[in-house]
């Protein structure tokens, strides 16, 4: 990884999950991440943290939301949406649990792009008060306002379009 490419600065989060009962003759349960940490708890990751009717909410593990100054925009336009979010991206595990956490991200886009895996389960979950004001922070330190350039376009040259003759005769 090139220096550029490493991240400035990494939060932990724990990230929280739920198991529902699925109404489904095809799948047992269905499996959500709702929320994450502001903090790494101490405590093993897949404890149970709840169970009620039907529903059980884990601690499924620990995970970093990393922050690139390249970013910022992005980080910036999630804040100002009116309801931040930070997505969680579960992928399938051959482990104990059906899922492992696979990434944590505050970039829309990049949440975006976990989903063409279609395996992953993807989640936009709100943004912690603790993670708000730190990304506000980091975003007021690193953030760079680029000028939009517009590229000129190159005026078509219709003789490049004509038929050529070649060596030979006619095509």
């Amino acid at each position: 990884m090139s220096p550029a490419a490493l991240p400035t600065l990494s939060i932990a989060v724990g990230v929280v999950v739920e198991r529902c009962k699925a109404d489904s003759p095809w799948v047992d349960f269905i499996w959500r991440g709702i929320a994450v940490l502001p903090d790494e708890p101490a405590t093993q990751p897949w404890t149970v943290l709840r169970e009620q009717d039907g529903t059980t909410l884990f601690y499924a593990g620990r995970a970093t939301v990393d922050l690139y100054p390249s970013e910022t925009a992005r980080y910036r336009d999630n804040l100002a949406s009116g309801s931040p979010s930070i997505w969680t991206v579960l992928s399938p595990s051959d482990g104990a649990w059906p899922y492992a956490v696979t990434a944590v991200t505050a970039d829309p886009a990049e949440g975006e792009g976990f989903t063409e895996a279609a395996d992953n389960l993807v989640e936009a979950v709100p943004m912690p008060e603790v993670l708000r004001e730190a990304i506000e922070s980091f975003v007021a330190e690193h953030h760079v306002e680029r000028e939009f350039v517009k590229r000129k376009r190159r005026r078509a040259d219709p003789e490049a379009l004509a038929r050529r003759e070649h060596e030979g005769g006619q095509e």
